[in-house]
């Protein structure tokens, strides 16, 4: 209910609610790290590679599977770290994480050698579990409660303008410095960004979990072992792998339907629009259907354009077209995960949950590029390579149709007739 007078200061309970107020600033603090570490610590990688690789010596594949690693570790930190947001909450996480991600950039500037650079990049893993979308859905979703759609989807859309902003100006950068000088000045500007942010933005106390009645206090390990919880984890897993398989081979894809590199990328970038706008339409989404035949709808939906553009040899307007259509889905399948525990299980052990939920996806997106690559020459071609992706994503949509979890159960047991 609302109050009239000021709103109280975030260490104080709302009246008549019990629980404190969201901490001022989280919000637009949240904006800004995930926009900066998304560009600092992922995007600049593939900007920066090739110059790498031609100063090094090292491989193509060497490095590339180093930033692999990284995502690997990311995904296995994950669970550990959720059972430490559950009960602390995520200033001291993330401001930790953003300390390690200067550290990692420093240590992959400064590598004499190919071993300190993959270390390097192993330490930037860590970073990424504590500093990246997982602890900072953790945070809005306990602290903005029923209007956590709202804000999931604020700080999604921010984080989406990180290739944005960061893929140019660190393209800028490299062109009037080494690579090694290009990440210094990317870990200095990550550094009085996300460090300040993180921890002077999130002091606010962590809220205990709801109560009982607000929640379904059902055990973690039980929820975790559930067949619902193992057919989501499955089918996120395939959709995941098909998802990040499509983006990297994209650019090939069109390459081989007759497109130039340059017109290939402007139509990975026009999808990441469309996943920008995907994020906007996702609340109005989530108002109108249901946890289980969402995740369904959506993961189809991704298996829809991923066939079409394998089926469709142009013209190349059109395959754009399916590009933004693409991203769109995209940019809703990222919400949807945020919001997949919560919609079953609620948010008493959203953290942890999340985290094992996560994990195994986070695994196929890490091996989803060198994958994708290694079929496409033994199936024939992008195209077939794309069908069977379909394939994938059309089975993980099956696989969901079983996920339905006790909170979307009670629900509908309510609105059924007596």
């Amino acid at each position: 209910m609302r109050t009239d007078g000021p709103a109280p200061p975030a260490d104080v309970a709302a009246p008549g609610t019990g629980v404190p107020s969201r901490p001022r600033g989280a919000l637009p603090a949240l904006c800004a790290t995930q926009i900066t570490g998304w560009g600092v610590v992922y995007y600049a990688f593939p900007v920066l590679s090739t110059r790498i690789t031609a100063d090094t010596g090292w491989s193509q594949a060497a490095i590339t599977a180093a930033f692999s690693g990284a995502l690997l570790v990311s995904a296995l930190a994950g669970v550990p770290i959720g059972r430490i947001l559950d009960r602390r909450g995520p200033r001291a996480v993330m401001t930790t994480g953003s300390v390690l991600a200067v550290l990692s950039l420093l240590t992959i500037a400064r590598a004499p050698d190919l071993a300190t650079f993959v270390a390097g990049w192993l330490l930037a893993g860590a970073a990424m579990a504590a500093t990246f979308y997982h602890p900072a859905f953790a945070a809005l979703t306990r602290w903005w409660g029923d209007d956590r759609v709202r804000a999931l989807t604020v700080v999604t859309l921010a984080g989406g303008l990180a290739s944005t902003v960061f893929a140019p100006v660190t393209a800028a950068l490299a062109e009037h410095l080494s690579w090694r000088t290009t990440y210094v000045v990317l870990a200095v500007v990550l550094g009085v960004v996300t460090i300040p942010a993180h921890a002077l933005a999130l002091r606010a106390p962590w809220p205990p979990a709801p109560e009982p009645a607000e929640d379904l206090l059902v055990p973690a390990p039980s929820v975790a072992r559930g067949r619902p919880f193992l057919l989501l984890a499955g089918a996120l897993t395939l959709s995941g792998f098909a998802m990040y398989a499509v983006v990297i081979g994209l650019v090939p894809l069109l390459m081989e339907r007759g497109a130039s590199t340059t017109e290939a990328a402007w139509a990975l970038g026009l999808g990441g629009a469309g996943q920008t706008l995907g994020r906007t339409l996702y609340a109005t989404l989530a108002r109108r259907t249901g946890a289980t035949a969402r995740t369904a709808g959506l993961i189809a939906a991704g298996g829809a354009t991923t066939a079409a553009l394998a089926l469709i040899p142009g013209p190349l307007p059109f395959l754009a077209l399916l590009a933004v259509l693409a991203g769109t889905v995209r940019g809703n399948l990222t919400l949807l995960q945020a919001t997949a525990v919560t919609d079953r299980w609620g948010t008493t052990h959203y953290g942890r949950l999340s985290g094992l939920l996560t994990a195994p996806a986070s695994l196929a997106a890490a091996l989803a590029p060198f994958a994708g690559a290694a079929l496409a020459g033994p199936l024939g071609g992008y195209p077939h390579l794309f069908l069977l992706l379909a394939v994938l994503s059309l089975s993980a949509a099956l696989l969901s149709l079983g996920t339905r979890g006790p909170r979307e159960t009670r629900r509908v047991h309510r609105q059924s007739p007596p």
